[in-house]
């Protein structure tokens, strides 16, 4: 039996090869910056998920890999042009260990490079009349065209609550928003598309996303969960991030929800806050490590100065180091497990009465990766 690992290298490789099949500057016969950034992110590595698990899906249904690779490559793209976009609106730092884009090439050549990629994603789509036939394709189609309005839609709630700073925002509001903007895009369509290229009936389709529906909000908090405890090298972004954000996750609505009047008045007010603009703040911290290193600044006085660059209106050290023992004391950790565990409990048993996905490599993935997300979270 072919371990989840495998299949995720094996569809990595898949994926990999037909993005620069589809999307290399010489694939594309150009030239210039633009095109040689297009697969700047998507050539950094990454789990390969969403292949897989269209693969998978195609696969196991009795399709063949041609059908649906570049419908997979395709949904790799659309993928890492939202992580661009992402990256510029939460303001991250870093992307699978590497600087993100905007900080590395500005945010207008960002933005153009992940609006290109967003452009670039609708060819391959339309050829799929001739590999998989007219109705199919236009099935496809179809779907990845509501994959893309319901991922904004998500996305839109998320900044809303940011903008306004809400925090009265229930359970089964985050895990509504947490299906729109994760569930979708990385679970639920990867595998409907695959099954789509496959002939699989609607019946099964509904199915797909139940089980999708699960299992992308599972993958979503315990992904937040990786954000508060994972080192950096494994998890590819920098710790503590969604803290900096603001960004509203299963744990930290906990922690407010059940914090004392005062701890829950000063949680808002930190979370209201900006971040430090990230390309600033990596050049004071490097500043400030020679100053410290070379015994010309103090480990409190650089902690007090780091605290004083970060200005008044944006959220400090400190600030994000008191959120932490906030989530850390009110249990929100062990209480996001909890929670994540029971969906992907649910994923499993959708997963096992479709009866019409037999036994075979491809349905074993998604089996071992409702386990790999329960491992995640111990």
């Amino acid at each position: 039996m072919t371990s989840l690992d495998d299949y995720l290298t094996w569809s990595g490789e898949v994926c990999g090869n037909e993005l620069q099949r589809l999307f290399s500057p010489h694939a594309l016969q150009a030239r210039g910056q633009l095109y040689d950034l297009i697969l700047d992110y998507p050539t950094r590595g990454g789990k390969a998920m969403r292949p897989a698990l269209a693969l998978s899906s195609c696969l196991g249904f009795g399709g063949r890999v041609e059908d649906i690779a570049p419908t997979a490559a395709t949904l790799e793209l659309y993928h890492n042009a939202f992580l661009i976009h992402d990256d510029i609106e939460d303001g991250s730092l870093f992307r699978r260990n590497e600087p993100a884009l905007h900080i590395e090439h500005g945010v207008p050549v960002a933005i153009n490079v992940g609006d290109a990629m967003l452009s670039l994603a609708l060819q391959p789509l339309l050829d799929n009349v001739s590999r998989i036939g007219l109705g199919p394709a236009l099935r496809i189609l179809q779907t990845v065209s509501d994959m893309t309005r319901i991922t904004v839609e998500g996305q839109a709630i998320e900044l809303e609550w940011v903008r306004d700073n809400t925090w009265d925002i229930g359970d089964e509001h985050y895990l509504a928003m947490v299906e729109r903007k994760t569930s979708w895009y990385s679970f639920i369509i990867p595998m409907q598309v695959g099954a789509m290229a496959a002939g699989a009936a609607p019946s099964t389709l509904e199915r797909l996303e139940r089980f999708g529906r699960s299992l992308g909000a599972a993958f979503q908090i315990t992904d937040d969960l990786l954000n508060l405890r994972a080192e950096p090298e494994d998890y590819g972004k920098e710790i503590g991030g969604d803290l900096w954000e603001g960004k509203r996750t299963l744990m930290l609505l906990h922690a407010v929800r059940t914090a004392n009047p005062d701890d829950r008045a000063r949680a808002i007010a930190i979370l209201g806050r900006s971040r430090p603009d990230g390309r600033a703040q990596m050049d004071s911290d490097a500043l400030l490590d020679r100053l410290a290193s070379s015994g010309d600044l103090s480990p409190a006085g650089r902690a007090e100065l780091a605290d004083y660059l970060a200005g008044a209106a944006a959220k400090t050290r400190a600030d994000v180091q008191w959120l932490f023992e906030l989530v850390t004391s009110a249990g929100s950790l062990d209480y996001a497990r909890q929670v994540a565990n029971a969906l992907a409990g649910d994923a499993a048993s959708t997963l096992s009465a479709i009866s019409e996905l037999p036994a075979s490599t491809h349905r074993h993935m998604l089996e071992d990766l409702v386990d790999f997300i329960v491992e995640r979270t111990k």
